[in-house]
């Protein structure tokens, strides 16, 4: 504030209506009169207000002039009955060197008093007047000791070798912190301005503000039952404590009025808060989830973070998908099943024709009894045998008949090889995907949040995660927080109680943008319905805050850093994070849960089995209904007679030789096979044997 003391008190006056004389605001009164005005409106509300002041009046030489002064009559010199102003002491001091000036023209027997020609006052250039020389040359021959201290003048005319005291308005008055001349510039010798001394504080009780907020600081049950202190418990509740006993101090919590953190308004520029509190005096220190931000580092003091931490994403924890009928074909995917069946029906026909055009794959039977004797050329894998080997080796079973020829084993081998991995691949992860329940979540990252408009999101209302999103440059960030600016209804909600609400009520309409420590905690609470999606979208951390130049500072800092090297910081975030939390884990759900079976894990087998052998017995009717049509042809009956013997013979049939059923219409008698002997010629003859 340049200008003199009668505006600086108008001034200060309005600004003591506006409430800007508080804690966080600084005043420079440039005057040279600090203690001229009336300062005691703006003296006890926490506002930081200096200045300077050139009447020293602890100097000998001015408090004797000051006695005479308030000595003189009120009424007939105005203004006698206070100390004087310094521009009533640069008036007196300018009157001792007019004084001094002209006793040395006196000494030096210069005649000033002679007319002299006075010139023309519009002369263009100036026409200087011949006695001005003289006294200005008198004037820089001045030195003396005046009210305003040392006066004397250089070459220029400036006056010079002069101290002005450097001033600060305290609880208790104007002090005197410092000084500032031409030699040593600004000196300032106030001892307490960054004191990191806290001798003294055993006899005092900090007021330590915090905020309602588990797992931070809550209300005990039968808080009735404590008083002061013992009323709350949590994270910081005992973080409190620590702090207290390594600093040496008593402490009183005191729930922040509001219920906020602390942010600046943006129209009034008043903090509100914890923060606000720290500002207008109001509390000595903060112990709560309070994040380190710039804003907050320019009006208040942090120390070292006591928890690291990044803003992330609340959502409802999305139903859990039991699996399905058929979720033993989950461990492949669809793709890898249709690659199978058409590598399972390729290899059947290559085995097929690689069979048929294989010399070694051809063998001859040979057939003798009695007179007759024929030899035939045989091939076993024609293509249903070849279909036959294919399954039973992807099944790891095994069939009766093998290749012979070399190019046959090699598309067996190359087949039990690929049978191999793939088999081993399925069962490695069929358990995971028959006990796992897995949950889809609609949303993954930040990312999924931006690009969509069903999700609304938001943050708390007044808050570090709400001006980071405003403050933020990153394209991402700066569409989230466009969306949120503008949402309708809002998205902002006043406490994070209120935001969790939401969450759980929307029904997965609405996410929860907050600190991952918070997040983790709740999702740590019953009813267990909320979960952390991503990762986080930042990185900071919780710090305890205190005044600017508090005394506390240093100490507290040392504190902090003194509990995570013993890892009390770590055994307490386990105390009142999973120590007491209520959903395990797994979110809520035992493992034995989790690794038992059901019956619709393994549903889909069941199904198919039924319907193999559903379809086997169909097959088997089929067979059964074309046998006795052919036998009704062959014996010339009716078709109806033909099936009511083969179910005769199905039920009542008898046991012939190697397990062979016979038919009691039929001789147990083989008809002869012809055969051909290479030395004989072409012999046929039929024998029936009985």
């Amino acid at each position: 504030l340049d200008c003199e003391q009668d505006k600086v008190k108008d001034i200060l006056d309005q600004v003591v209506t506006v409430g800007r004389h508080v804690k966080g605001y600084h005043y420079i009164i440039a005057n040279l009169g600090f203690i001229d005005g009336d300062l005691s409106k703006i003296q006890y509300g926490g506002a930081n207000v200096s200045g300077f002041q050139i009447v020293d009046f602890d100097d000998p030489m001015v408090a004797k002039f000051d006695q005479g002064w308030e000595a003189l009559e009120e009424k007939e010199y105005p203004g006698a009955d206070s100390k004087i102003r310094y521009t009533s002491a640069l008036t007196y001091d300018a009157v001792q060197v007019m004084t001094e000036a002209f006793q040395y023209l006196h000494k030096q027997r210069i005649d000033f008093t002679r007319r002299a020609n006075t010139g023309d006052c519009l002369a263009n250039p100036a026409v200087p007047w011949a006695q001005g020389v003289e006294i200005e040359r008198a004037l820089k021959q001045v030195h003396v000791e005046g009210i305003t201290g040392n006066i004397q003048f250089d070459q220029h005319g400036k006056r010079v070798n002069y101290s002005v005291s450097i001033m600060e308005l305290k609880s208790n008055g104007p002090v005197k912190i410092g000084y500032w001349n031409e030699v040593d510039k600004m000196v300032v010798n106030k001892s307490d301005i960054f004191s990191n001394d806290t001798t003294g504080m055993e006899n005092k009780t900090v007021i330590v503000t915090t905020i309602l907020e588990a797992p931070y600081v809550m209300t005990k049950k039968n808080a009735d039952l404590f008083v002061d202190n013992e009323r709350y418990e949590g994270y910081c509740v005992d973080l409190a404590a620590e702090i207290a006993k390594h600093c040496g101090f008593k402490y009183q919590l005191k729930i922040v009025q509001d219920g906020k953190y602390g942010a600046r308004d943006a129209e009034t520029k008043i903090w509100n808060g914890m923060v606000g509190e720290l500002v207008y005096g109001k509390a000595d220190i903060a112990v709560a989830p309070l994040t380190i931000t710039l804003v907050r580092e320019e009006v208040i003091d942090f120390s070292k973070p006591f928890m690291s931490l990044g803003i992330s994403i609340m959502i409802k924890k999305p139903q859990k998908s039991k699996p399905g009928v058929f979720s033993f074909l989950d461990p492949l995917a669809y793709e890898i099943w249709m690659c199978i069946v058409f590598a399972y029906i390729g290899v059947s026909v290559v085995l097929f024709l690689v069979s048929r055009f294989s010399p070694y794959e051809w063998h001859t039977e040979e057939y003798e009894d009695g007179q007759i004797q024929t030899n035939e050329s045989t091939n076993e894998f024609g293509i249903f045998n070849s279909l036959w080997f294919s399954l039973g080796a992807f099944m790891r079973q095994g069939c009766d008949i093998s290749p012979r020829s070399l190019s046959g084993r090699i598309v067996g081998g190359v087949w039990w090889f690929f049978t191999l991995i793939i088999i081993s691949s399925y069962t490695a992860n069929l358990a995971a995907f028959l006990t796992v329940e897995r949950m889809v979540s609609p949303i993954e990252s930040a990312e999924d949040l931006a690009k969509q408009t069903e999700i609304a999101y938001g943050t708390l209302d007044s808050g570090s995660t709400k001006e980071f999103f405003r403050r933020s440059k990153i394209a991402l960030f700066d569409k989230m927080w466009t969306y949120m600016r503008s949402a309708e209804p809002s998205v902002f909600v006043k406490t994070t109680a209120e935001g969790v609400q939401r969450v759980r009520k929307s029904k997965g309409k609405y996410a929860y943008l907050l600190e991952s420590t918070m997040n983790e905690y709740i999702e740590q609470r019953k009813p267990c319905d909320t979960m952390k999606v991503g990762g986080n979208l930042d990185s900071k951390g919780y710090g305890i805050a205190t005044p600017k130049g508090s005394s506390l500072r240093n100490a507290v800092n040392l504190a902090v850093l003194k509990l995570n090297e013993q890892g009390l910081l770590d055994k307490l975030k386990n105390k009142w994070w999973y120590d007491k939390g209520e959903c395990g884990s797994g979110g809520g759900d035992s493992k034995e849960k989790t690794s038992a079976l059901s019956l619709s894990n393994v549903a889909g087998v069941f199904y198919i089995l039924v319907g193999g052998l559903g379809l086997a017995m169909l097959v088997a009717l089929i067979e059964f209904c074309y046998k006795s049509r052919a036998e009704a042809k062959r014996m010339k009956m009716t078709f109806g007679d033909a099936m009511r013997n083969k179910a005769r013979l199905s039920v009542t049939g008898s046991t012939g030789e190697n397990g062979r059923v016979m038919t009691p219409e039929f001789p147990k008698a083989v008809h002869a096979v012809p055969y051909v002997r290479p030395d004989m010629g072409l012999n046929v003859s039929l024998t029936d044997l009985s």
